[in-house]
Formats: structure tokens, sequence, C-alpha cells
């Protein structure tokens, strides 16, 4: 036996307790790696993609909207869910960041994949750079309420690290290109921090 398989949890049986518009709810009873029986309740979604715009002036293009779920105007990078299974992942963050900011990019980068809530949501947030960016018209959705926003990347940063940046895949996509940028400006000065 491999050394992670006593860590696998089996499903015995599945029950799909809600099949919503964007989440489907399901009660698993399962073979515990000790040969228990359990149960896990969880969240199915299609997964999205989330996108951090970047101007040539270290700018984050960013959309505030409310949050009904949190009851919250949140900051966050333009995002949003996969119009199907099998849809690119990298077509799908082109679409929301033009249809949110407007923005076109002559450079798109994958930054990781982002596990919101691995315990009980399945949802995979693919998290991509886009750089070199042109503007034009938004393309909100008919529900969609979106303010955008130019934040500093290094005031994102900040409010990440105080805490007042509350929304996960942006603190993770802006800490992760903070350090991109650190990286890539030590290397044009020949690997000297500055």
């Amino acid at each position: 036996m491999c050394e992670n398989e006593k860590l696998i949890e089996t499903c015995a049986s599945s029950e799909l307790i809600f099949d919503g518009k964007v989440l489907h709810v399901y009660v698993d009873q399962i073979n515990l790696p000790n040969g228990a029986r359990g149960f896990r309740e969880y969240i199915r979604h299609i997964g999205a993609v989330a996108v951090l715009p970047l101007t040539e002036n270290d700018e984050v293009i960013c959309v505030r909207q409310y949050r009904y779920a949190v009851q919250e105007l949140v900051t966050e990078i333009p995002a949003g869910k996969l119009d199907s299974a099998s849809e690119d992942h990298r077509e799908a963050a082109l679409r929301e960041l033009r249809e949110e900011t407007g923005a076109h990019c002559k450079k798109l980068t994958f930054l990781g994949t982002y596990l919101g809530s691995p315990a009980i949501l399945n949802e995979k947030i693919d998290l991509f750079l886009a750089e070199g960016l042109t503007f034009g018209e938004t393309d909100f959705d008919d529900d969609e309420f979106i303010e955008v926003v130019r934040v500093p990347l290094s005031e994102l940063v900040d409010m990440a690290v105080r805490g007042d940046l509350p929304d996960g895949k942006t603190q993770l996509a802006v800490l992760k290109v903070n350090e991109i940028l650190r990286r890539r400006r030590m290397n044009e000065r020949g690997g000297v921090e500055a």
C-alpha cells in the first residue's frame, strides 16, 4: 500500500439532495481509510476562472460588487464560472476580463488553481495574470452591478496583509503576482535584491 492510500476515502453511495442552477448539493456515504463508514456533505460546481489585470503602472483593475451571501461590498479581481465543463479556461478568463473590465490583453499567464473550501466545495478556480492591456467596452450580465476600480498592486498587497481584502482568490492572485514581479525585477538587475 502506497503511503498516501491510507488517507483515501471512497464513495459507497451518493445522493443529490439539491440540484440548483449553479450549485449541486450531495450527501455521500463513504468508506473511511480505517474501514469504518462515514458521510460527506458537499457542493459540486462547474468551476471558474479569475484574472488579475495588471497595467503598465502596476495598477490592478478590480471590480467592486455586492456579494449577497456575505452581505458585503467586496473588492476582487474579475472572475466568473465556466459556461460548460469543456470550456477552455484561458478563453473563459479572456471573456471575463472583457465582460467585467472592458480589457483585452496581449499576455495571459496561468498562476495556478485555487480551492476555496475543499472540505465542502469541489469548485476549482484557475487564476491568470493579464498584461499588455487595452480597453474597450464592458459587457456585464443582466444581474451584475459592478464598479470597476484601479488599485495599485502595492496597496492590494498591504490590504491582504492587514486582513482588509477578504476574498481568497484575490488575496492569492495579488500575493503571487507581487512575488512574480519581485523576481522579474531581481532577474533584470542580475539577481541582486533592491
